[in-house]
């Protein structure tokens, strides 16, 4: 599949640059600094003014980290997703919702995918830890448990992730493309607990609502030391198995 960048419509633009200036002043103090100087970094093929072109973010990211964007129709199966990881492949749909579905999506739209998940995919730390996830997933895509472990990582983490503070307190890109959550965790109904993976692993999701739960690392680096201690674990039980 590939962007087939001349059917967009202007209502789609219109839509685009909307979201786009409407989240960006909205995360100026919500964000984490390693988001906004990745989104800075990536203006010039990434801004308001037009929707992307995803040739001209992969060689971006390519040039980079190596990572580049691949379009797939929507949800696809795990195996596939983990195998795009792996190979510094990120996913997105070329769709983008309506004006009158700013605030709520059902599926993730174009203006998740890339808004709320490339810009980080430029710090070459979180792109390597994105890539490790898909490469234990190939690895362990027969085995339940790990594979349910690795959807729990990654829904706490690379899409709903936050850091223990007040100030830029937000990494996880399903926060950082909604107006509405990106807010209401800083209302006070939220449950903000230390960031633990045996724990994390062990705590199921919801989809479908707002989430009430999240799991607070004291930085970055200490997700990515935590991950590969797992990852360095579960590669040394296969061995001796």
């Amino acid at each position: 599949m590939v962007q087939e960048y001349e059917k967009y419509k202007e209502e789609d633009f219109e839509v685009w640059k909307t979201l786009f200036e409407r989240q960006v002043e909205n995360l100026q103090d919500k964000s984490c600094k390693e988001y906004l100087d990745c989104l800075n970094e990536l203006s010039p093929v990434l801004n308001a003014n037009f929707i992307p072109r995803f040739e001209d973010l992969s060689a971006t990211l390519k040039e980079k980290t190596g990572w580049s964007v691949h379009v797939v129709p929507g949800l696809i199966p795990r195996e596939d997703f983990f195998e795009l990881l792996a190979q510094k492949k990120f996913c997105s749909s070329t769709w983008l919702r309506r004006m009158d579905q700013l605030d709520y999506l059902e599926e993730p739209d174009m203006f998740h995918d890339i808004f709320g998940h490339i810009p980080l995919f430029m710090d070459q730390d979180y792109a390597d830890f994105a890539q490790k996830i898909g490469k234990v997933g190939v690895r362990f895509i027969h085995d339940e448990e790990v594979v349910t472990q690795l959807q729990r990582l990654y829904w706490f983490t690379i899409e709903f992730g936050v850091l223990k503070t007040n100030v830029g307190k937000i990494y996880g890109a399903g926060i950082i493309s909604s107006f509405g959550e990106s807010n209401s965790i800083f209302e006070g109904d939220a449950e903000f607990v230390p960031f633990d993976l045996e724990e994390l692993m062990n705590t199921d999701f919801r989809t479908d609502v707002i989430q009430t739960k999240y799991f607070e690392l004291e930085n970055l680096p200490q997700l990515y030391e935590a991950f590969d201690e797992y990852a360095s674990n579960m590669l040394a039980r296969e061995v001796v198995a």
